[in-house]
């Protein structure tokens, strides 16, 4: 597909992607999306009539400082949004490129667009989905030859997370400060810690909402399902090793979690829809899927050091999870626990097989034993502050490129 909106090669944003923000240009906030390095107020569009297949509520949806209420409208709503927006910007098609005044009030550059949080946040799950991440783990704090507890094959792990803490890409964070014990038998200190970690992961955002005591079959999850976001879910390791038992993370992970801006479609990822590992044991009936529901996402991040340019110390991909979000979503309700427009549900953290896939500090540096070597000569185990967290993901094949843009944060030192 060819875009009358010029379109640089090997640009996250082609017209087969229409991803959708939230943007705020000239003291106004509104649904946006992009094409390219251009950005475009979706909000322009519908007041011109150019989605008029919409009714008048309808088109007020594109006014709102959050994407809840359009993504509310549903599936058969915005996947005809989205596929309006691509006939529009479609080369060939004249009828929004002729009108040179919606186009000005309608097009800005990428660079003078302020981006916003594209949600509202009213609930935040962040699941532990990854074989090779949940091993590598077990191996380090637990019994290496039974890395993964009894129950990690039968479901997919999670816990509620604090979603007012979850900011979007840009936010710099404060070092945090908790209760630690550096020694098995030592004092119990406090202080800010000394092992903040970044991990890699995605997040899907769902587009409609269930009655208490429901459930969602693990077949119908994905129309549930809107899009996804790169999340990056800071960590503090040492605070977490003293807190976690026996509830879980709290301090440890409460204090920042990071998201992109534009939210990709499940439309858009569509051509790269894979198998996932094969499971075992063969998962309950509430959970067992028929059809492909993994993506074949690239992700990589990047360290950057004050005064650096940005190394890339991680490579992995979403593909690797061994529960999808289906399965994610299906397990999150089976209880009869209800969602909402705007939820997010974050993947754990991401790794692979070979080392330079794993997806966080502690699996890379090995709980500190094998420091990362940056190019101004400097190590690292964990990030120090002034670091900056840069996380992109993509799927590409036979030419054809969805990305994400990127996840990006610095840490600044603790607050007294």
């Amino acid at each position: 597909m060819k875009s009358w909106i010029e379109t640089p090669s090997g640009s996250d944003f082609p017209l087969e992607n229409i991803p959708f923000g939230i943007i705020e240009y000239q003291g106004r906030r509104g649904v946006a999306t992009r094409i390219g390095d251009t950005v475009v107020r979706l909000s322009v569009l519908a007041h011109h009539g150019f989605l008029g297949f919409l009714t008048g509520d309808q088109l007020q949806v594109f006014e709102a400082p959050e994407l809840n209420p359009f993504i509310g409208l549903g599936k058969a709503v915005t996947r005809e949004v989205r596929l309006r927006l691509q006939e529009l910007f479609r080369e060939g098609n004249s009828a929004l490129q002729s009108r040179a005044d919606v186009c000005r009030q309608a097009f800005i550059p990428v660079r003078e667009a302020v981006m916003r949080m594209p949600v509202h946040i009213g609930d935040y799950t962040d699941f532990y989905s990854s074989i090779e991440h949940a091993t590598n783990v077990g191996k380090m704090f637990r019994d290496p030859a039974n890395a993964l507890l009894p129950n990690w094959r039968h479901l997919p792990v999670g816990y509620h997370g604090r979603a007012s803490s979850i900011v979007l890409s840009g936010t710099p964070i404060h070092r945090p400060k908790g209760q630690t014990r550096p020694a098995d038998e030592g004092p119990v200190v406090f202080g800010p810690t000394k092992q903040l970690d970044f991990e890699l992961e995605m997040a899907f955002i769902t587009n409609g909402s269930t009655p208490l005591g429901s459930s969602i079959p693990v077949e119908k999850a994905e129309d549930y399902i809107f899009g996804l976001v790169i999340f990056n879910d800071l960590s503090a390791r040492d605070i977490q090793k003293w807190e976690y038992v026996p509830l879980g993370p709290f301090l440890s992970k409460s204090f920042g979690s990071i998201i992109s801006p534009w939210v990709i479609t499940l439309e858009a990822l569509e051509p790269f829809r894979i198998d996932g590992p094969t499971q075992t044991p063969e998962p309950l009936p509430y959970l067992r899927q028929s059809e492909p529901a993994n993506f074949d996402i690239q992700l990589e991040v990047a360290l950057q050091a004050s005064g650096c340019r940005p190394q890339s110390i991680c490579k992995s991909n979403f593909g690797f999870l061994y529960w999808s979000m289906a399965q994610q979503l299906a397990h999150q309700t089976v209880a009869g626990c209800n969602i909402q427009v705007g939820d997010l549900y974050a993947s754990g953290t991401i790794s692979g097989s070979e080392p330079d896939s794993y997806g966080s500090m502690l699996e890379l540096c090995w709980k500190g034993t094998r420091p990362l070597k940056l190019p101004d000569g400097s190590e690292r185990t964990f990030l120090l502050d002034g670091d900056s967290v840069i996380i992109k993901a993509y799927a590409e094949k036979q030419g054809l490129r969805i990305g994400f843009g990127e996840c990006e944060t610095t840490i600044l030192p603790a607050l007294p």
